[in-house]
């Protein structure tokens, strides 16, 4: 998509990209989905899913089943960047309104601005752990050096923009393949099959629990931003190559890496524990001293491929949700978020896992919804978006449409009502529905189940299916 195009910063913002801007072919997606998620995290996410309680099969399956349908999700919304070569908020706004469109674009901003804030801590607490096994250090002047790296990185790319974006993810998909390769070659003699198969097996709620762990911690994640890429591809560009090297690209990885995850926490008890303190950290016990460095670059450059797409994508929820300025500035004010967030889980935020689950399922919930309206939104639409009217309040996309964002704000307070995060005291008060539903209530079987997450999906589909006339008189208009 790059071309020959000399590397400059971006202006675009919510602009509908010009005909003569929009260039490549759908497999060139492949490059930022797969550098954005071949982030050693994903083998943190092995212990994770087997904190369900669950055993190595059914932790496998889940991981299957989460993360290939949810990144096929984005791989549909990525349709509609084809389709309006605009961002994916500022396309909501044909579902929500020009105005009412402005909540979701705070919620999608809430999200991508919370996961670029957990994946610079990991990259900083991960570069701090290295040094302190090399002996060089590893306290709080080495995190905050290695904080101002990844700052650097991440803020730079983000303001720079679209072709700073592409070329940075294609040298990071290289780099950190090749580099986790190797360091699976080097720990593949810590799995301990025995152990692994004797893990006993969970219960059907708490199989569901891992499902809905790992879907929104994949490509619910990411569903706020896929068309944020596919935009500069020719609409004459196929469907279906778009939604599937979006998936391929953006799955491939994480699979490979949760199945070598689950052999790996499934083999050391004391290795699962640690992952909770430290997800990336941990993983450097089992290497030599000589591959620590490459080590840390591997987690550095795969943490920071994630969060470059996000603060792009944040930036750009920022201006949907209503703010005026430039892209470039948006970017750095979320650059600047980003950083004070790092700061306060770095040096002062306690364990990370719970507080992570809490931020996941909890935002996972109103995003769920809104992709359950955008994705029924993009199956049932024929023609191209009106450009024009998606920025006239008085288009045929209206200003505030009521149905949709009171579909949205029904299924987030149902979908809270069926979750629980008891491991962040902040959240306590979810769950509220389980006793009433007869499903136990916040001590009962399906209390970690986070069915919440998978109703309010549902619902936003079912209910943009059910009303798909607007639809279709907004075609006519």
């Amino acid at each position: 998509m790059t071309g020959s195009r000399r590397l400059e910063v971006e202006t675009n913002g919510l602009d509908v990209i010009d005909d003569a801007e929009r260039r490549g072919r759908p497999r060139q997606l492949f490059w930022p989905w797969f550098g954005a998620n071949v982030s050693v995290l994903g083998l943190s996410y092995g212990s994770f899913t087997l904190g369900f309680g669950i055993s190595f099969g059914q932790a496998l399956v889940a991981g299957v089943v989460g993360i290939l349908f949810s990144f096929l999700l984005c791989g549909f919304i990525a349709i509609a960047g084809k389709r309006g070569s605009a961002p994916t908020m500022l396309l909501s706004r044909a579902a929500f309104g020009v105005r009412g469109n402005r909540l979701p674009s705070a919620i999608s901003w809430l999200l991508t601005v919370g996961w670029e804030t957990v994946l610079a801590a990991l990259a900083t607490l991960a570069t701090a752990t290295v040094f302190e096994r090399l002996g060089w250090g590893g306290g709080t002047p080495t995190k905050v050096v290695a904080l101002v790296v990844v700052a650097a990185l991440t803020v730079a790319a983000g303001v720079l923009g679209f072709d700073a974006i592409m070329k940075l993810q294609t040298w990071i998909t290289w780099i950190t393949g090749v580099l986790t390769v190797v360091y699976v070659i080097l720990v593949a003699g810590d799995v301990h099959w025995d152990a692994v198969s004797a893990l006993p097996s969970g219960s059907a709620q708490q199989w569901v629990g891992a499902l809905v762990f790992l879907m929104t911690g994949f490509g619910l994640g990411w569903v706020n931003a896929a068309a944020d890429y596919s935009r500069y591809l020719p609409r004459s560009s196929s469907s279906r190559g778009v939604v599937g090297w979006t998936t391929f690209g953006a799955s491939v990885a994480p699979l490979v890496l949760l199945v070598f995850g689950l052999l790996l926490a499934g083999s050391s008890p004391d290795l699962n524990k640690a992952i909770a303190a430290d997800p990336i950290g941990a993983l450097t016990t089992l290497l030599p001293l000589w591959f620590l460095v490459p080590f840390a670059i591997v987690a550095v450059l795969g943490l920071v491929g994630g969060a470059v797409l996000d603060i792009y994508s944040s930036g750009l929820a920022l201006l949907s949700a209503g703010l005026r300025i430039p892209r470039p500035a948006a970017a750095l004010v979320d650059g600047v978020i980003m950083i004070l967030g790092t700061i306060y889980i770095v040096f002062f935020g306690g364990e990370f896992l719970g507080q992570f689950q809490g931020f996941l399922v909890t935002l996972g919930v109103p995003v769920a919804a809104w992709c359950g309206v955008m994705l029924a939104d993009v199956l049932l639409r024929r023609r191209d978006y009106a450009e024009p009217d998606l920025f006239d309040p008085a288009g045929r996309y209206g200003d505030v449409r009521v149905g949709p964002i009171a579909l949205v704000l029904v299924a987030t307070a149902l979908g809270w009502g069926l979750v629980t995060n008891t491991s962040a005291d902040w959240l306590k008060w979810q769950g509220y529905l389980l006793e009433p539903f007869g499903l136990g209530g916040r001590e009962g079987a399906w209390a970690y189940a986070n069915l919440g997450v998978l109703l309010a999906l549902a619902l936003g589909f079912l209910a943009t299916l059910l009303t798909r006339r607007w639809i279709r008189a907004q075609e006519a208009a």
